[in-house]
């Protein structure tokens, strides 16, 4: 998809421990890439997704992953981490992910992660709150990301949390 589909996007440098001995990237490291993705977006939207997880608020749960790896990544390369909510179903968000290297057109992986709202203490599944729907939802289709305060509950927790 192109990179004009998504609004977020955030970079990281490629370190020596995410590769094997030729230098590039191992397959397992581009979890990593996708968690830093995830917490940079919703950061980008105000408020931190493991506190709010803290403070009851909403947590996820990772269900599904796929990851489809195009040309390697090397020790050292600059890469840009491309993030979007393509989905919000009623207890389940689905992203999607692609990396670049910095600066260029050349799709280095691509992913979907579904992640489920989870209530810890009965591990059961939960519905997505109204105020972080609408928070998403607003930022996927205008860029934007509209101020916490607008959403009480969520200011409420990411406050909290702080």
């Amino acid at each position: 998809m192109p990179k004009t589909d998504f609004k977020f996007h955030t970079s990281l440098r490629v370190r020596w421990m995410e590769c094997d001995g030729q230098g590039i990237v191992y397959n397992g490291a581009y979890m990593d890439y996708v968690e830093v993705g995830q917490s940079d977006y919703y950061r980008n939207l105000g408020f931190s997704i493991y506190k709010i997880a803290e403070c009851g608020y909403f947590d996820t749960a990772v269900v599904k992953v796929t990851l489809e790896y195009k040309a390697p990544a090397r020790v050292e390369d600059l890469l840009d981490i491309y993030m979007r909510v393509a989905r919000l179903g009623n207890t389940s968000i689905t992203m999607q992910m692609e990396i670049y290297p910095q600066g260029v057109d050349k799709l280095l992986a691509s992913g979907e992660i579904i992640y489920v709202g989870y209530d810890v203490a009965t591990g059961t599944t939960r519905p997505i709150p109204e105020e972080l729907r609408a928070l998403v939802s607003h930022y996927e289709k205008n860029g934007v990301a509209l101020p916490l305060e607008q959403f009480p509950y969520l200011a409420e927790a990411a406050a909290r949390s702080s």
